[in-house]
């Protein structure tokens, strides 16, 4: 199995697990004389199946990811750097757009702001910066797609 089927299956688990939870919530109490839709101890043990499948998708997952080199970094370096590189990214254009709003005033009495920094160097860096997130995480979505998913080891039911 490839890394990126992995991860999706990581993602339906998930999914699965968060309806499975409304499920028992929604059958925890009834009223007096009414019997549940679902039994809650069916669901808890549905619960439990998924959460031990997600638990070994989820090692299975980070350990592929620390032991996947490329140009001498982890899939999970690479990782790392893709999150910083987004939040980077936001938060110059957070910066961008405040800097390059206009300002309406109505009089020459109001106060008048002024921009402290330069506009097009900072559109720049953000399309530069911008860039090279989507170079580095077409890189790893590739690798999710030609890396094979590390074997599990057996979980115990705790």
């Amino acid at each position: 199995m490839k890394l990126a089927e992995g991860l999706s299956i990581r993602k339906d688990l998930q999914t699965r697990i968060e309806q499975i939870k409304v499920r028992l919530l929604n059958n925890m109490k009834v009223q007096e004389g009414d019997a549940p839709t679902e039994q809650p101890a069916d669901l808890m043990k549905e619960l439990d199946a998924c959460l031990v499948q997600l638990e070994d998708m989820m090692y299975r997952i980070n350990a592929t990811n620390m032991h996947t080199l490329k140009d001498g970094k982890t899939l999970t370096q690479m990782m790392a750097a893709r999150d910083v590189l987004g939040k980077r990214v936001q938060v110059l254009r957070e910066a961008f757009d405040r800097a390059s709003q206009s300002q309406d005033r109505y009089g020459r009495n109001e106060i008048r702001y002024v921009t402290t920094v330069d506009v097009p160097t900072l559109r720049k860096q953000i399309d530069t910066y911008s860039q090279q997130l989507r170079q580095l995480d077409m890189e790893i979505q590739a690798l999710n797609f030609a890396t094979e998913l590390e074997n599990g080891v057996a979980t115990q039911k705790k």
